[in-house]
């Protein structure tokens, strides 16, 4: 398999050699076009001056990087929100619906965290053909995050990590097909929408892959700006080699603020695209900067962008020289301007991401959004501001409320985030001195300044300032936070899960699968298909195997005990506790164990329930991260970004517990994967991915609806109770959460009860201290018995990782051995309490 660079490099002069095949020739040509060749990249590209030597692109000609700055040739100057209202108006008159973004957690999408381009919405499944997409044209403003930019933000006045880019897709047959007039929709748009003459634009032929797909493109540019990209997406790549995709493609994406910027021609993009967030930035911290200066480094700010200068330190000595100053002058005026315009761009970044559920995390790109944040407070403390990023984040919101009023509502859960963040942050900055005078003792690398940052949460910049205050200097690389955002970047590959029973499946047809309808079937008739040891494939099956975090039922298939039930595919293999000889073709009894599949189902639906109540007792950012549902009791991981006091995983529990009471039906049905994410969103997906074109939606109505394959129960009344065993955090943004529903629901509460009434006993406390609440005893007598030395405590760790039944069963065991030795005091307090 060739990588994405590799097929771009393969396949452009495949299609350079026909271009009249692969590109919009005929409107370019119609347009007065003509076709070049550069001198510099030596890439063919289209203008209107046939003696024009060079393509537009900055890369070959750095003097052209950013010209359009305060002389730009658009005719429109438009605001950030008009070009979004400009676009979709111009576009639906053009026959495309404009719709509403997605959120930037990719949920629906399995091969990646959030979305970092228009199409990326539309992946794997409407691309590949197997849902239909929203609307067909369609346009839409998707917000992307882009990590590798983060150090960029500021400097070149150019770069956002979240951004949002327009897209004009269409997802056709080929026959359908027609390249010129969507090419002919977006040159209208540069014509007409931004005022461009075609003198003042270049277009560059091009070839793009990414997600497996392959496909020729048109980039257009002017002024040295790059304003956008029309791929035309034909082609997938296979272990086999390159086959035509199903449908044509159609990928135009350009950004929000690049338009904005581009046709108000200001010095950096952050003023284009928040200009009134930017003044009372400025405002709050009074910062004076040498305008001279900084007009005349702006034109040249894009030969700082660390990801295209082989030598940054040269780089700056460049623009130095370019601006008329020294690097130390250039510094010095420069980066308190970048660290301002990075506050305000960070905080803009903070609230789409958290508000759209994201968390900050130590893993994957999520440990991005706190690099970010504790970016954007370190020059906040290194330049002693008084600006208050929550406020910030309102800023945003307020300013973008037209056209993204969800941001508005979710700034409640922002803020809650933001705090738990900063709190973070401040604690770590207070531990920070001791450890800092430590290290600059000896030569400090930038592993040390990496390993310090990434296990203690110190910044470099913090560092270099206490290190000058010794006389050391320190130099933190300009990519600083980006080396350490690559570190928590890697993913695991996910491989095709092979079969490990070896059994051979060809010719077999799928099972027909019978479960998911009424869970309180359990005896039925099917046919023998095959039987290899102690494998039975039947025709049918209302036997559930593991999966979606659910263990298998137990049964019987003619008496003989079925042990296990493993989906191979789309066959199913009943597994026989002995091997026996039953014919091909027939008929058979199956009996599923009643009780372990009712019990199943609770704890499954009760995983929906749970989901739904922490929801709406922790907030809008909870979703479900994984699940595993057993008979004895029960699991469910979400997203939370601290651990759970009592009284939330009280009020969850009772929230849970009001929703059985309810009585609610619970509808169960396939839908069309399109036509579900219309109707319902993208939060049906909850702890994955569920694949198919055909979604089984579980849906509990007002409460929650779910894209899910398991055992459910027809009634939320049917879970009977829910008790909460344990709720502990086992990562930086997810909790787990130990519960148990029905029957095992009440065993738990039977063992709970029988505790505090052995605690109450041996205490001589009355009948009533069953109402002791546990982790009153326990902190009580934690507190109170560890003055008393005689008294032995085998406990370490925190009280809020410990279950109640764990609470109870510790202060029964202190009770019972070392009674002799507990305090008055502790009796006379659980009488009190009593």
């Amino acid at each position: 398999m060739l990588t994405d660079k590799e097929l771009k490099k393969k396949y452009l002069p495949v299609f350079s050699k026909n271009p009249d095949k692969y590109y919009p020739v005929g409107v370019l040509k119609g347009e007065g076009f003509s076709r070049l060749k550069c001198n510099k990249c030596n890439k063919m590209f289209w203008a209107t001056d046939s003696s024009r030597k060079l393509c537009g692109d900055p890369a070959c000609n750095p003097e052209e990087s950013f010209s359009f700055i305060g002389k730009s040739p658009a005719k429109n100057k438009l605001e950030y929100q008009e070009v979004w209202h400009k676009f979709s108006k111009m576009f639906r008159d053009l026959d495309y619906t404009p719709i509403k973004r997605y959120p930037i957690v990719a949920r629906w999408n399995p091969t990646m965290e959030f979305t970092n381009a228009s199409i990326a919405a539309f992946q794997p499944y409407v691309v590949s053909g197997e849902a239909s997409p929203p609307a067909n044209p369609l346009v839409i403003p998707q917000f992307c995050f882009r990590t590798v930019d983060i150090d960029n933000v500021g400097i070149s006045g150019a770069h956002n990590t979240v951004f949002n880019m327009i897209g004009q897709h269409q997802f056709i047959e080929k026959s359908k097909w027609n390249q010129e007039k969507v090419f002919r929709d977006i040159h209208k748009w540069l014509k007409n929408g931004i005022g461009l003459k075609n003198e003042d634009i270049t277009f560059h032929e091009d070839a793009w892959a990414g997600g497996g797909n392959l496909g020729c493109c048109m980039e257009f540019f002017s002024r040295g700006c790059e304003i956008g990209n029309q791929v035309y997406m034909l082609y997938e790549q296979t272990e086999k080699g390159i086959n035509d995709l199903k449908l044509n493609v159609l990928d135009m994406g350009m950004g929000m603020e690049r338009n904005a910027w581009f046709s108000q021609g200001t010095n950096t993009i952050y003023d284009a695209t928040f200009p009134h967030v930017m003044k009372k930035v400025f405002g709050s911290i009074g910062l004076k900067f040498d305008k001279k200066i900084i007009e005349c480094y702006v034109p040249h700010a894009g030969l700082l962008n660390i990801d295209e200068s082989d030598d940054i330190k040269q780089s700056w000595k460049s623009v130095a020289k370019k601006v008329g100053v020294d690097v130390t002058t250039l510094r010095g005026t420069v980066l308190p301007l970048a660290g301002a315009y990075s506050v305000a761009e960070h905080a803009r970044s903070l609230l789409v991401l958290l508000g759209d559920g994201a968390l900050p995390s130590n893993t994957g790109q999520a440990y991005n959004i706190r690099v970010m944040l504790r970016r954007a407070l370190g020059f906040i403390d290194k330049y002693k501001w008084d600006v208050d990023l929550n406020e910030v984040c309102e800023w945003h919101a307020r300013d973008l409320k037209v056209i993204f009023p969800e941001l508005s509502e979710n700034l409640e859960d922002v803020k809650k985030i933001m705090d738990v963040e900063i709190g973070k942050y401040n604690s770590t900055r207070q531990k920070s001195k001791q450890v800092v005078e430590a290290v600059i003792k000896k030569n400090v690398s930038i592993k040390d300044l990496m390993r310090l940052y990434d296990e203690k949460g110190i910044s470099p910049e913090l560092i270099a300032e206490e290190a000058e205050k010794f006389g050391v200097k320190i130099e933190v690389p300009d990519n600083f936070y980006s080396l350490v955002g690559e570190l928590h970047e890697k993913t695991e590959k996910k491989h095709a899960i092979k079969s490990k029973l070896g059994i051979n499946l060809n010719d077999i047809a799928a099972t027909k699968v019978e479960y998911y309808g009424d869970y309180s079937i359990n005896k039925f008739k099917a046919i023998v298909i095959k039987v290899s040891g102690n494998y039975v494939i039947l025709d049918k099956t209302y036997f559930y195997p593991t999966s979606g975090g659910q263990i298998h039922d137990l049964g019987s298939i003619d008496g003989h005990k079925v042990v296990d039930v493993i989906k191979e595919g789309d066959v199913m293999v009943h597994i026989m506790e002995h091997e026996f000889d039953i014919p091909k073709d027939k008929e058979v009894l199956c009996i599923i164990d009643k009780d372990r599949r009712v019990q199943l189902a609770q704890h499954h639906t009760s995983a929906h329930i749970i989901n739904a109540a922490a929801k709406r007792i922790l907030g809008n950012h909870v979703n479900q991260a994984g699940a595993y549902k057993q008979v004895d009791k029960a699991r469910i991981d979400i997203t939370h970004y601290s651990a759970l006091s009592e009284k939330e995983i009280s009020m969850i529990e009772e929230e849970a517990n009001k929703i059985i009471n309810e009585k609610i039906n619970i509808n169960k049905s396939f839908v069309e994967r399109g036509e579900a994410e219309t109707k319902y969103g993208v939060g049906i997906y909850q702890g994955g991915v569920v694949p198919g074109k055909m979604l089984r939606i579980v849906e509990i109505p007002e409460v929650d609806v779910e894209a899910c394959g398991g055992t459910h129960l027809n009634n939320t009344s049917e879970a009977v109770m829910i008790k909460i065993i344990k709720a502990s955090k086992i990562s930086d943004s997810i909790v787990r959460i130990e519960y148990a529903a029905g029957n095992a629901a009440k065993k738990e509460s039977n063992v709970e009860s029988k505790l505090l009434e052995e605690s109450a006993n041996i205490l001589g406390v009355n009948k009533k201290g069953v109402a002791i609440k546990a982790s009153e005893v326990f902190k009580y007598w934690k507190e109170t018995v560890k003055k008393n030395k005689k008294v032995k405590i085998e406990y370490s760790g925190d009280e809020e990782d410990l279950s109640d039944k764990e609470i109870l069963e510790k202060t029964a065991h202190v009770l019972k051995t070392q009674i002799e030795h507990i305090p008055k005091t502790l009796k006379r307090f659980l009488k009190e309490i009593n």
